[in-house]
This record gives C-alpha cells, sequence and structure tokens, in this order.
C-alpha cells in the first residue's frame, strides 16, 4: 500500500479554502482533514474528535512538551496545535490528510516534517479577494481592511511553499490540487525504495 501525503494548506482569509476542501473532501474518499487539539470549551453542537480533540490546558501542554503535537499557538487565552498520531495513522493506511493552517503553523510543520507537500491558496487578486470579503456582508469595513491588511502579509510566505493555486474557480483549484497529490507520489525522493527494488529485482 502506498503511504499518504501529508499536506499543509494555507492562504488568506477569503482566498476560498473551506469551499475547496469541503468539494475536495467529497470528491476523493481517500483524502482526510486533520483534526485540532484545543483547550477551549466546546460549542453547542461540537463533537470531540470531529470538530476537535477536546483536552485541558495540563494535557495539551504535556502533549507538546513529548513532541506530539505538529504546531502549536496560543489564541485569546486558548492552546490549539495538530497531534501528529492520527495523521501518520492515516497515512499508514494509504489516505492523503490536509492540514488547513496558516502560515506561522505551517512553517512550524516543514521545519518538523520536511517531506510534507505545501500548497498555498492564493486569490486572483487582492482586488477580488476585497469583493469576496465585502460579499459576505458580515464585517466591518476595520475588519476587512484588516483582513485585507493581513491578506498582503501572508501572501508574501507563499514563496515558503512548494505550490501556489489560484482560486479562480473551485473547480480549477481543486483539479489543480488533485494533480499535484498524483504528481507527488511518482516524485523520485518517494519511489527511491521502488528504484532500489527494481534494480535489485533480478
Amino acid at each position: 500500500m502506498t503511504k499518504g501525503l501529508m499536506v499543509v494548506l494555507s492562504g488568506p482569509s477569503g482566498a476560498g479554502k473551506d469551499t475547496i476542501l469541503h468539494t475536495l473532501l467529497q470528491r476523493d474518499p481517500r483524502v482526510k482533514l486533520s483534526i485540532s487539539a484545543t483547550t477551549r470549551k466546546p460549542r453547542e453542537g461540537e463533537v470531540d474528535g470531529q470538530h476537535y480533540y477536546f483536552v485541558t490546558r495540563e494535557q495539551f501542554l504535556a502533549m507538546r512538551e513529548r513532541g506530539e503535537v505538529l504546531e502549536s499557538a496560543e489564541y485569546c487565552g486558548n492552546f490549539y496545535g495538530t497531534p501528529e498520531k492520527p495523521i501518520r495513522d492515516w497515512m499508514a493506511a494509504g489516505n492523503d490528510v490536509i492540514l488547513e493552517i496558516e502560515v506561522q503553523g505551517g512553517a512550524q510543520v516543514k521545519q518538523k516534517c520536511p517531506d510534507c507537500v505545501g500548497i498555498f491558496i492564493l486569490p486572483p487578486s487582492i482586488k477580488e479577494l476585497e469583493r469576496r470579503l465585502r460579499d459576505r456582508g458580515t464585517e466591518t469595513e476595520e475588519a476587512i481592511q484588516k483582513r485585507l491588511d493581513a491578506a498582503c502579509g501572508e501572501i508574501q510566505h507563499a514563496r515558503d511553499y512548494d505550490y501556489v493555486v489560484i482560486n479562480d474557480t473551485v473547480e480549477n483549484a481543486v483539479e489543480a490540487i488533485q494533480n499535484i497529490l498524483r504528481a507527488e507520489k511518482y516524485s523520485k525522493c518517494r519511489n527511491f525504495d521502488t528504484i532500489e527494488g527494481v534494480l535489485n529485482n533480478d
């Protein structure tokens, strides 16, 4: 069985990551979305092990001390992080696992797991990103400007990723990601054992 890939997916707010992931997960049952651990309390309707792994602060710090989380951050007094074991289990079963995280977390994962595949989702333009944020109709002008400023900073980090995908349409973006996953499985660095097997098979 071919081992699955670990994929770090990042991009600014409004780039369409959630819609792309929803479509990709529906289209390919072998693609899984990683589940984060958090110390915050569950909100109504949230299920442990489905939306998050809900843990105490002490449990989270112990996990991090043991090196069991790939990346972590503190936000509004709560810790968030990506447990490694469930991802490795999925990968061993042949599934590709996507970690949807921001660029700081992506850098942590890349440092710990250099063989992960980094994909950055770009909007077609900043102007289009602004239009999408405004079309949501859920945020103030000040909040929109803050998101646009943050997006410009995040996009600078796209150079640190292996691939960039422009989300001009969801269909095109999903197809591009599927092509990336297929190509990665044929890369030479993931097939040294296969090469050796052919050479040694008289």
